[in-house]
């Protein structure tokens, strides 16, 4: 494997390994659930409003929709103030 597709690898690997009870995931087949339970190499999914209970082997995750959302509001957050230091430093300029 090239380096990008190791360090893809490994970030993948890392946000199955910390997903935790309470998470909103979607899987590689595109169903979006809710974790109620987490094991060593399985995870059991609420679906929808009926409590539709599925389990599924942490290889299925395909994203984590809770952390990717934190993610985004933190770059935002950096954006916002990367913009602020650079109105301020050519204001006194």
């Amino acid at each position: 494997m090239i380096r990008p597709q190791q360090k893809q690898t490994k970030q993948l690997m890392d946000m199955r390994n910390a997903i935790k009870v309470g998470d909103e995931v979607i899987t590689i087949g595109g169903v979006k659930g809710t974790i109620v339970s987490v094991n060593d190499d399985s995870v059991i999914l609420e679906t929808s409003s009926q409590k539709t209970r599925l389990e599924f082997v942490k290889n299925a995750i395909a994203s984590n929709v809770k952390a990717a959302k934190v993610t985004e509001n933190k770059q935002e957050d950096k954006k916002k103030i990367m913009k602020k230091n650079r109105n301020w430093f050519i204001a006194q300029t």
